[in-house]
């Protein structure tokens, strides 16, 4: 089957950075789209921006943690603006957490919104994308996949997104849907200014840091993921799934 005329797109962690970014990409490319997020005026926020363009969204407060919320959430989507045949696992965080001072609530935290939470909006999503015979998921993980000093947990995730996203590449491709992860590298956002400010460092001076180390001799910021986004959930990628590209200005190390 094909794309549906006006697609329907939810775009989690999409009150602010890169799932703002996505979430403004695909209404410009034509999909009517969902933002959820734990805050919710941020989610309305980003929906309000993109309906004053023109385009077609909803803000919902949702704590993609919680199995009861993600249901209620998916539920509202539909009603609202018809079932979905995309979705952007973008919502996660990454505070920092030495291994021998991280405490088992702060693991659970981690994985309970960066790789749990993913899983519960995709089981809730993806019986849509089925009946469609068409969808595309996107799991936005990280560079951080590979290992990352000081968050074991958040590394833990981000790989685990890897093996989730190339599973649902192998179960889903007949049905029409296809998987692919975005890794992101060193993007402009809140987690990298936090880090900036963990290291006593001004953000600028922490950017250019960064920049030094980059093949392309710059940081990467939100758009570069949508970008890739905008690509992964059209028509063209028909062709492209179970695949992560580093969108990290060099090739992953």
């Amino acid at each position: 089957m094909t794309r549906p005329d006006t697609p329907v797109a939810v775009v989690t962690g999409g009150a602010h950075g890169i799932g703002a970014a996505v979430a403004a990409r695909l209404a410009r490319d034509g999909h009517a789209v969902a933002v959820l997020d734990l805050n919710e005026a941020g989610a309305a926020q980003t929906a309000a921006a993109i309906t004053s363009a023109g385009g077609r969204a909803i803000g919902l407060r949702c704590d993609i943690a919680d199995e009861a919320a993600v249901t209620a959430a998916t539920d509202e989507v539909v009603a609202e603006l018809g079932a979905p045949t995309v979705l952007v696992n973008n919502a996660g965080v990454g505070p920092p957490a030495a291994i021998t001072e991280m405490t088992v609530e702060q693991w659970d935290q981690l994985l309970g919104i960066n790789l749990r939470g993913h899983f519960l909006v995709t089981r809730a999503v993806v019986g849509h994308l089925v009946a469609a015979g068409w969808g595309r998921i996107v799991n936005v993980s990280s560079i951080s996949a590979l290992g990352d000093d000081g968050r074991s947990h958040y590394s833990s995730a981000k790989a685990g997104l890897l093996g989730f996203t190339k599973s649902l590449a192998l179960e889903l491709g007949r049905h029409g849907v296809t998987a692919n992860a975005i890794a992101p590298g060193f993007i402009v956002s809140d987690m990298t200014a936090a880090t900036a400010r963990r290291l006593g460092r001004d953000v600028e001076e922490h950017q250019r840091i960064a920049a030094a180390s980059i093949p392309v001799g710059r940081v990467g910021y939100p758009d570069d993921i949508a970008h890739t986004a905008s690509y992964l959930v059209s028509p063209d990628a028909g062709f492209v799934t179970g695949q992560v590209i580093y969108v990290s200005g060099g090739p992953a190390v």
